[in-house]
Order: structure tokens, then C-alpha cells, then sequence
């Protein structure tokens, strides 16, 4: 069995960027999921799309999108990618109080994109909380994960459906 190793390493235990130059261009793509829990209140506005600031979902959509397109300014050894596809979708469960948020993010390239669907469903659940802090100063994130990611050396990986977010 090979030892895992922490690929930002450097042989002298440094903190380092890793050299994709000769990875192979392949379509990679991931999924992240996470939510926001919130207000019964709060959620029905929203829903009813009644709140004062306007349409939260399509602010917190277009944040999201534009997070994923940021990622390697927000985390430091992320390599700046040329996305071809970011997507955020949300989801209400009325019954948790919960709003979830699934990101897709696509590209061809020599490295993964898992950090900028986890950035993007971060950024899309914290936008959500600022739309909504009036309403619910309570309100509480969690949950964030990848749910799947294709492509590359490593391959493809779902979460076992078994696996529950919580």
C-alpha cells in the first residue's frame, strides 16, 4: 500500500506550490455541498422571495460563481484556473430550516477543482448569511464538503450515498 503525503510539502517540510507542468490536461469537474441553517422566518422570506434586500439566492449565486473564479487569491497554494463551468444551486429543506448549496465547478486542465467548489459553496452559504443577518442573527453554516470529483491521475470519487451531511 502507498503512504499518502501531503502534497504542499516541500522535501524540507516547506510550504509549497505543486509543480502540475507535466500533469496531463484531462476534463476535471467536482461537487461540493453545504448549508445554512436558519429561522423559520427567515427561510419564508426568502422563500416567498419577500425579503428587503431583493432576490438573496441570485446575490448569493453570482458570489458563489465569483469565488470559485477567485479561489487562488483567497488560498495560497491554489493554482489560478481558467474555469469553464461554475454552477450553484440551492435547495430548501423546510423541515431542518436549512437552505443547501451545491456547486459545480468544470474545466479542462492539469489540476483538480475541488478547493474552488468548496470556495464557492463557502462564499455562497456566507452571502446568504449577510442577505439574511437582520432577520436571524443565529443562523449557522455548516456541513461544507465535496460530494464528488472526476478527472485527473487520482480519478473519479463520489461520497458513499450512505455518508449523511450533517
Amino acid at each position: 500500500m502507498m503512504s499518502e503525503q501531503l502534497t504542499h510539502l516541500n522535501d524540507k517540510g516547506q510550504a509549497n506550490m505543486v509543480d502540475v507542468t507535466d500533469k496531463t490536461v484531462t476534463s476535471r469537474q467536482a461537487r461540493a455541498i453545504g448549508y445554512i441553517e436558519m429561522s423559520a422566518n427567515a427561510l419564508a422570506l426568502i422563500k416567498q422571495g419577500e425579503h428587503k434586500k431583493g432576490d438573496v439566492f441570485a446575490v448569493a449565486r453570482i458570489a458563489g460563481i465569483q469565488a470559485a473564479k477567485k479561489c487562488s487569491d483567497l488560498i495560497p497554494l491554489c493554482h489560478p484556473l481558467m474555469l469553464t463551468k461554475v454552477n450553484v444551486d440551492f435547495s430548501i429543506n423546510e423541515t431542518e430550516s436549512r437552505v443547501y448549496v451545491e456547486t459545480l465547478c468544470k474545466l479542462s486542465g492539469q489540476t483538480g477543482v475541488e478547493m474552488e467548489a468548496l470556495t464557492a459553496c463557502s462564499v455562497a452559504c456566507l452571502t446568504l448569511y449577510d442577505m439574511c443577518k437582520a432577520v436571524d442573527k443565529h443562523m449557522r453554516i455548516g456541513g461544507i464538503e465535496v460530494l464528488a470529483k472526476s478527472g485527473g491521475k487520482s480519478g473519479d470519487w463520489q461520497k458513499a450515498s450512505n455518508e449523511a451531511v450533517t
